[in-house]
């Protein structure tokens, strides 16, 4: 079912391309709704960013919430569910996701590398049913309430210490003997008491009627299935690119990423794209944050020309408030 309300810009992906991108169309008040399966991306694995201009230092998670509050500010709506499909009617493009379509005059594809799966019975039918890869975004909604992560790593323990917060019990499932952390980590994520390890365990079915009810675990050494009463299942075990449902419509590089121009097009007109999911070799947070930006403007300049308007936006800092255009004998020069 297609929604009726025809945004300006769709987004795909709500990690630092994307929410920039987001930043930048909202600003131009174009009507911008960004969808992605998480919030922040493989930013989220990186505990600590030291080139990152205007940080000396700052985690992957607090810059790109500091992003997605400023996307918000101008308008930019979120929500989060997977992509399925893309396809053209005339003008528009019709966005395919699990829940449902979305209608758009412009895409921009900002997906980086999507969540890894655990391809197991049950993942799939339960995917935004209580099977979720995106800690931060989902952890509020089990609040009170049993929950599986199977995730380790500095990550996982990240990870861990959030749902300590809401659910009543979790589940910690991990593969090695260890989640492979330094102990004052670990202590951190146990502190509450709720957390429970299930080391050298791997996961085998989801299980539910309309949501998940029970997970099922195999432990590695003995073989011995266990079956968790659960209510939700967070999978956080990394990133793949995974771009084969835009192959045939979007021409794609032998490395399955999705090849721009310099203006960050492809070659399907009206969608636009940026970040690690492009073809540009250094995959860089600012890299990505900066094609967002060159994205949004050429999807801005594109709405802009299907719609009739003459109008071309080449410098985003013409709609700051408070800052004035004046002129002297010495040229141009902004005043604050």
């Amino acid at each position: 079912m297609v929604l009726a309300m025809v945004r300006d810009v769709i987004i795909v992906g709500a990690g630092i391309a994307g929410l920039t991108a987001a930043l930048y169309t909202s600003r131009q008040k174009m009507s911008t709704l960004v969808i992605s399966a998480d919030l922040g991306g493989q930013l989220l694995i990186a505990p600590e960013i030291q080139n990152y201009p205007g940080f000396l230092s700052i985690s992957g998670f607090d810059l790109i919430k500091k992003i997605e509050e400023q996307a918000k500010t101008y308008g930019t709506e979120i929500i989060f569910d997977q992509v399925t499909g893309i396809e053209k009617r005339d003008n528009h493009f019709i966005i395919k996701t699990i829940s449902g379509s979305y209608e758009a005059l412009s895409v921009i594809l900002a997906f980086g590398k999507t969540p890894r799966e655990m391809g197991v019975p049950g993942e799939q039918e339960f995917k935004g049913r209580g099977v979720s890869y995106c800690v931060i975004c989902d952890a509020p909604l089990y609040r009170g309430k049993k929950v599986a992560l199977v995730s380790w790593g500095h990550h996982g323990a990240e990870n861990a210490a959030l749902l300590k917060d809401y659910a009543d019990k979790v589940y910690w499932i991990f593969p090695s003997d260890k989640p492979a952390i330094e102990e004052d980590i670990l202590a951190e994520a146990l502190s509450k008491g709720n957390v429970e390890l299930l080391p050298r365990t791997v996961p085998r079915i989801v299980k539910g009627d309309k949501k998940v009810t029970n997970f099922v675990v195999k432990n590695k050494d003995t073989g011995e299935l266990k079956e968790l009463e659960v209510d939700g299942v967070f999978v956080e075990i990394g990133y793949i690119t995974k771009t084969e449902f835009l192959r045939g419509f979007i021409n794609l590089n032998d490395e399955g990423e999705i090849i721009i121009d310099d203006l960050c097009r492809t070659n399907q007109e009206g969608i636009f794209a940026a970040g690690d999911v492009t073809n540009m070799p250094y995959k860089q947070a600012i890299i990505a944050a900066g094609q967002g930006s060159i994205a949004a403007l050429s999807a801005y300049n594109y709405v802009m020309r299907l719609k009739g308007k003459k109008h071309i936006v080449k410098a985003d800092w013409k709609h700051i408030k408070g800052i004035k255009k004046e002129k002297s004998d010495k040229g141009l020069f902004l005043k604050i």
